[in-house]
């Protein structure tokens, strides 16, 4: 099962670095890019951390796919 994320697209859109979200979710920016590369599932608070800052779904953030890539 693979992990598609948007959160590369989110932090764009809300201009933020790796680095600005990291810390407004209390994680280290290697967390966010292994998250934005698929490499790290998250935990629910840490998704649903993610989702409150920009003001959207965890569902829409993270879409876990059946498929290989």
């Amino acid at each position: 099962m693979a992990l598609i994320t948007k959160i590369r697209e989110y932090r764009a859109r809300y201009n933020l670095t790796q680095d600005e979200l990291a810390t407004r979710v209390g994680v280290r920016r290697e967390t966010i890019v292994n998250l934005e590369r698929g490499r790290y599932n998250p935990s629910l608070k840490l998704a649903m951390d993610i989702a409150r800052v920009f003001a959207t779904t965890v569902e829409e953030l993270f879409i876990f796919s059946d498929e290989v890539k």
